[in-house]
């Protein structure tokens, strides 16, 4: 009984750190060639404009307490 819990949890073991170095691998490449070809830079499908800052009162009136 209690040599076949110890084959379990080394075959359990085993098996986890197999899968999180394969894991790891996987993403590490797809990193990889994301960030190779897009410079860092997150590249979407998305067709929506961004907008980054749009003039309200509110931000004009942050920005004169902010100077």
């Amino acid at each position: 009984m209690q040599q076949s819990r110890r084959d379990f949890a080394k075959k359990t073991a085993i098996v986890g750190a197999t899968a999180a170095i394969v894991g790891s691998t996987a993403v590490m490449a797809a990193g990889g060639e994301a960030e190779a070809s897009s410079n860092g830079v997150v590249v979407g499908k998305s067709n929506k404009k961004e907008i980054l800052y749009t003039k309200t009162n509110t931000w004009e009136e942050y920005y004169k307490q902010a100077k």
